[in-house]
């Protein structure tokens, strides 16, 4: 099968473009709906993403998957910064893009997000009723909660706090943001993660050759991360489908969390789980989650095509 893939710069607020690939089948001659995709905390649409929209494309959507602004070729400045309400509302964007692209059915409209961005997809299926059908995969539920299990102790909670502190009051006095390691598991680095697994997901998706990273993120983006709760909207998604996709053993997002906010989500919805952690989404279980998610999106924005 014979995938066309396009390049896009897709206007959003500021004057920044955010950079896109558009993919779809070869050959497709009727309007078909559309699968939007993004990417989560600190990662790229390259990423270990791109597979997923392939996933889709072949199977007869038009699939667009963007980097939020200040990653990748994305245009933002400072770079790597991470907001994630601007991120929710050049989503919106993208949708309105998506909207108006030839050759797509601006009223079958998919959202698929992972970890970080499918707590936007939760955010955006409550609250838009442009999508018809949406994928949260490994989602963040809660900011704050994660934080405390990440910083569990008193003294760890108030050394991040002195830090974010003293950043704000270095940025009122003309400095730029303060920026720290997204990842390391020397104890003595700040970072915003310790977890081996992070590092070993970067060696197989090596970033740093994807586009401009240098795996360094404004410290910020995690006090504004703390002050993110997703997940609050689960229940105001339907009656537009859910599937959310979980790993039985995440602690990254955690499991218990995804699992509690599933409960309270309206039908229709259907959970599919994995044996594994954060990561294993994007390599060793994708079959099961990508093919999951396209039969979802088949299921319910039905594209009208044969092999």
């Amino acid at each position: 099968m014979t995938l066309e893939r396009e390049e896009h710069w897709i206007p959003v607020e500021g004057g920044v473009s955010l950079h896109a690939w558009v993919l779809r089948r070869a050959g497709l001659t009727t309007p078909a709906p559309a699968i939007t995709v993004a990417h989560g905390f600190g990662g790229l649409a390259e990423g270990g993403l791109l597979h997923y929209a392939e996933r889709f494309a072949e199977a007869g959507f038009v699939s667009i998957i963007h980097d939020h602004r200040s990653f990748g070729l994305s245009g933002g400045w400072p770079r790597q910064d991470i907001d994630p309400w601007r991120q929710i509302l050049d989503w919106r964007r993208v949708i309105t893009y998506t909207q108006d692209l030839p050759g797509v059915d601006p009223d079958r409209i998919g959202l698929f997000g992972s970890s970080y961005a499918g707590g936007h997809a939760l955010v955006l299926a409550g609250s838009d009723r442009r999508i018809k059908a949406v994928v949260a995969q490994v989602p963040t539920i809660s900011g704050y909660e994660q934080g405390k299990r990440r910083n569990p102790s008193p003294e760890q909670t108030q050394r991040l706090q002195d830090r974010f502190n003293a950043d704000e009051r270095a940025q009122m006095r003309g400095a730029d943001a303060a920026r720290q390691l997204l990842v390391t598991t020397d104890p003595d680095v700040p970072s915003v993660y310790k977890d081996p697994a992070m590092i070993a997901y970067e060696d197989q998706f090596p970033m740093d050759e994807l586009g401009r990273f240098d795996h360094k993120i404004t410290l910020r983006s995690t006090l504004k991360a703390q002050m993110y709760d997703p997940g609050i909207w689960i229940d105001r998604i339907a009656p537009t489908p859910l599937l959310m996709i979980v790993g039985t053993h995440d602690t990254m997002t955690p499991t218990d969390m995804a699992l509690a906010a599933y409960e309270r989500a309206g039908e229709p919805k259907k959970l599919i789980t994995y044996e594994g952690g954060h990561f294993g989404a994007y390599v060793d279980h994708f079959d099961a989650a990508g093919g999951g998610a396209a039969d979802w999106f088949v299921q319910h924005l039905r594209p009208a095509v044969t092999d």
